[in-house]
């Protein structure tokens, strides 16, 4: 019987798992059998979200915790190991977009998307990373972006979030490889989600346009990037580690700004 995609007896921590993309990975590790902790500001939304995938017949609990500061991390890896005795797969997908001209972009919405999209990504990491190296075994998947690679108008904090997304993952499988630890990203494109949708139905001539540009001819779904989300948690990515893994309908190929 094959068993790479097989997560029974597994625990998996999601950040900003309660919609969109978060919770569309954190259901399919819960459908191949993990154990799942729903991490985000939103006490409710995550209660939301854990008893959605208990309904399934997966076990799961929330946990709210702001990403950007490190006593949460630490208290929410500490609950967690106290449900469950051990971390084996985190997802860091909270984040956060501000669509401005760089020239307006106050410092405060610099400070607001770095604290989230990169410092608490960071701050995640470290705190799993300890008890992953005590178990010396682990994987994490960072959510990274097309932005990482290809400039986008009225996005610059972002971009540079991201692309410190990537390098971050890149440093961090190098120290963490000799403790069994991968470390490995998904870079999204153009996906239809909650931040999304008020931008796409606002001109929907203009990503009618976009869409005319992605090889396989639609925006992406938070489901299109499950499939990638189990491949890097389960046993079938053993020995892929520093890796940015592209779910774009192509769109990384000949990317236009959107």
């Amino acid at each position: 019987m094959n068993t790479y995609f097989d997560l029974s007896k597994k625990v998996s921590i999601v950040t900003g798992g309660s919609r969109s993309i978060g919770l569309a990975l954190a259901t399919v590790l819960a459908n191949a059998g993990s154990d799942v902790v729903i991490v985000n500001r939103n006490a409710s939304g995550g209660d939301e979200a854990a008893r959605k995938i208990r309904e399934n017949g997966s076990s799961a609990i929330s946990i709210p915790a702001d990403v950007s500061r490190k006593d949460a991390i630490e208290e929410m890896v500490e609950k967690t190991l106290e449900q469950y005795g051990r971390i084996d797969v985190l997802v860091n997908c909270a984040g956060v977009i501000v669509r401005k001209p760089a020239i307006e972009t106050t410092e405060k919405d610099w400070d607001y998307i770095m604290g989230i999209n990169l410092k608490g990504l960071f701050l995640c990491c470290r705190a799993v990373g300890k008890q992953m190296i005590q178990q010396k075994r682990g994987k994490i998947i960072n959510i990274s972006s097309v932005a990482a690679t290809f400039g986008l108008m009225n996005r610059a904090p972002y971009c540079a979030s991201k692309a410190g997304v990537t390098q971050l993952t890149r440093a961090l499988s190098l120290e963490w490889a000799t403790y069994g630890i991968c470390v490995n990203a998904i870079g999204p494109g153009i996906i239809r989600t909650v931040l999304n949708d008020p931008y796409i139905k606002s001109d929907p001539e203009r990503y009618e346009k976009m869409i005319q540009k992605i090889p396989l001819g639609r925006f992406g779904k938070p489901e299109d990037l499950a499939g990638a989300a189990l491949f890097l948690a389960s046993n079938a990515s053993d020995y892929l580690t520093g890796q940015t893994l592209y779910v774009d309908g192509g769109y990384a190929v000949g990317c236009l700004d959107w």
